[in-house]
């Protein structure tokens, strides 16, 4: 089995997979919060308790580990996790990693490794032109061209990180469940503020998403990250929701390098 991790600034979204993709499907996907303290011995007890659930451990079943990593200390604890109890270092996402994705950005390093795993999936489910919309601590867009290069995108401050700007701000104002209000005109400040999340966001994400076509053409736009099921139902140009499609990148980005 292949242990494929994703460590976003503010989750860990962990899956375990067959090795070889014509095997199969993700068969289990776990969300942790990230904890950049972590050292690599707390991970493997971490990661030993969810694999324990299936009969495996590091050291017996798993034949692989990749990992896309936005957070540089918790790199740093899952490379020496798996070189003290997997005994085989793990395929990292980033400079030197093989994607088959030519990245057509300033500065190529500067790209997140989520963002090239995102977009690997994406033109392996669906070819391009391409835009994937990634709801996490920022939603960002990453656009991919008709014959599979990597063009760059965008990048917004996520809901999450905005909601917490305005209530930090406002003191009138408090928490609110994300869930449609019944209608886009908030009859009190708990819909009013619903409204503004749900409604502006999604046309925020579809305004975006027209003026990415007007430069590349017809696309296909997918939606993944936490908060994507959330919004995406009420986006017009969203077509199709991901959850895991940068674990589905990661599985291929480890295929091309093992």
């Amino acid at each position: 089995m292949l242990l494929i991790l994703d460590v976003g600034n503010t989750q860990t979204v962990v899956g375990l997979a067959p090795t070889d993709i014509d095997d199969g499907d993700l068969v289990r996907t776990w969300r942790l919060a990230t904890a950049p303290e972590r050292t690599g011995d707390e991970l493997y007890l971490v990661v030993e308790q969810l694999l324990t659930s299936w009969d495996l451990s590091l050291s017996s079943g798993i034949d692989g580990v990749v990992v896309s990593s936005g957070v540089p200390n918790v790199t740093a604890a899952l490379r020496d996790m798996c070189e003290r109890y997997f005994h085989s270092p793990p395929v990292i996402l980033g400079p030197g990693v093989k994607t088959g994705l030519p990245i057509l950005y300033d500065n190529p390093h500067e790209v997140g490794a989520d963002r090239i795993a995102n977009s690997v999936g994406a033109v392996d489910l669906y070819d391009g032109p391409v835009v994937v919309v990634d709801f996490g601590t920022a939603t960002t867009f990453d656009v991919v061209s008709g014959v599979g290069e990597y063009l760059g995108g965008a990048i917004f401050p996520g809901i999450e990180i905005s909601l917490d700007a305005l209530f930090n701000r406002a003191a009138a104002l408090r928490r609110v469940d994300l869930v449609p209000p019944r209608g886009v005109i908030g009859k009190n400040t708990n819909e009013a503020v619903q409204s503004g999340v749900i409604y502006g966001y999604s046309g925020m994400i579809d305004a975006m998403c027209r003026r990415f076509e007007a430069e590349v053409g017809q696309a296909t736009i997918v939606a993944t990250g936490g908060l994507g099921p959330t919004i995406a139902p009420h986006s017009e140009m969203i077509g199709h929701e991901e959850p895991w499609l940068t674990l589905h990148g990661l599985r291929l980005i480890f295929a091309k390098n093992t």
